[in-house]
Order: C-alpha cells, then structure tokens, then sequence
C-alpha cells in the first residue's frame, strides 16, 4: 500500500478540491489519513509560507526557505504520521521544487538535488500530477482568485516552464506519477482518482 500521497500541479490546475475528497474516501476504507500542505504544514512552515507567497526575496532565499519549510514538514509531521502507519495527503512536495524553482526560476538541477538530499531525500510513493494548459489555468485563476500570491501573478512564460518540468518528471518516473487530465469535469476527474486509489492505495 502506497501511504505518502502528495498532489502537484501548476497554479490554477484545480489539484487542492480533491485532497479533502480522497481523505474522505480513504477514512470511508478505515484508513487513518493526515492532510497537510507545502510550503506549511507545521506552525513554522506556516509563518515561512506567508512570506514565500506575500513578500519579495531572491531566487536562492526562495529555495532555502522552501527547503528550510520541508525539512521541518517532514521531522514534525509527515515521518511521524507514516511511522505511527498513517495515509499523508499532501498538498505538494519535492517536485514542486523542481518545477517552480528549477523551472520557473532556472536554479540548476544539481543544486536542487543537493537540497534535496541534504533535507532528507524523501519521496512520495504516488504523486498525482493535475495537468491543465497554462491558459486555461490562468483564466481558472482571472474567475475565482480576488487577490494572487506572488507565484500566480508570475507571466505565462513561468508558468509554462513548470508545467514543463512536471510533465518531464511524470515522464521519467512513470511508476510513481499518475498524470490527471485536469481539464475534465469534476466527477470525471474523481472516477479516475477513485479507480487508482483502489488499486495503488487500497490494493483492491
């Protein structure tokens, strides 16, 4: 059974709807599940993704902060939920590293593998990649988002570049990332969720 779940997708990809519907389903099964989020998850991480989302910094101050924010995720939270045999849900994780600060910002791929492992070298065992086109996410983002944080207001170029890289890393590890069309309708979406869940989280 895969217990560490983590959710990814570009900014207005719609992955965020469907964490709390799967920890239903998955309690439904008489499974234990703990819901988190990066950057967050922990009274720090907390206070570090509000200044992540809301104030301006440089590349590298991104990256540390987000990798200083993980490194306390998993010690307080996600190594003792899986230690005590909990299902984690969480709302991104490392390959939203790769993809926002390696491709949206171009920090090279060996200073985020050295990150990387320096903060643990932890991988979800399923990662469902929510992909959307980049124009469609961003008028998702125009209807339903009064104020943006500063990664949302990044040009289309930016978010491009991430969806690329998600895309690249599903690619390659095709064993842990289940690739979602997000552009279908929500039932449609939760049928698929649902059908792999049974078989990758439940076994059934």
């Amino acid at each position: 059974m895969r217990k560490f779940i983590s959710f990814e997708g570009i900014d207005g990809a719609g992955k965020s709807s469907h964490i709390p519907w799967m920890a239903d389903l998955l309690r439904g099964a008489g499974k234990s599940v703990v819901v988190s989020r990066e950057p967050g998850g922990t009274p720090l991480g907390e206070r570090l993704r509000a200044m992540l989302l809301g104030e301006p910094m440089s590349i590298d101050t991104e990256l540390l902060l987000m990798t200083a924010a993980r490194a306390e995720h998993l010690a307080q939270v996600i190594q003792p939920a899986l230690d005590r045999g909990d299902i984690v849900l969480c709302d991104r994780f490392h390959d939203s590293s790769y993809a926002f600060q390696g491709g949206g910002r171009g920090i090279s791929l060996d200073r985020l593998e050295s990150l990387d492992k320096w903060c643990g070298g932890a991988r979800p065992d399923l990662t469902f990649l929510f992909d959307v086109p980049t124009a469609e996410a961003q008028r998702r983002m125009d209807g339903s988002r009064d104020q943006k944080d500063r990664f949302e207001t990044e040009a289309e170029g930016f978010h491009a570049a991430v969806r690329r890289v998600y895309l690249e890393r599903a690619a390659a590890e095709p064993g842990r990332v289940v690739v979602i069309d997000s552009t279908q309708a929500i039932d449609a979406i939760r049928a698929e969720l649902s059908g792999h869940v049974q078989k990758l989280v439940l076994g059934e």
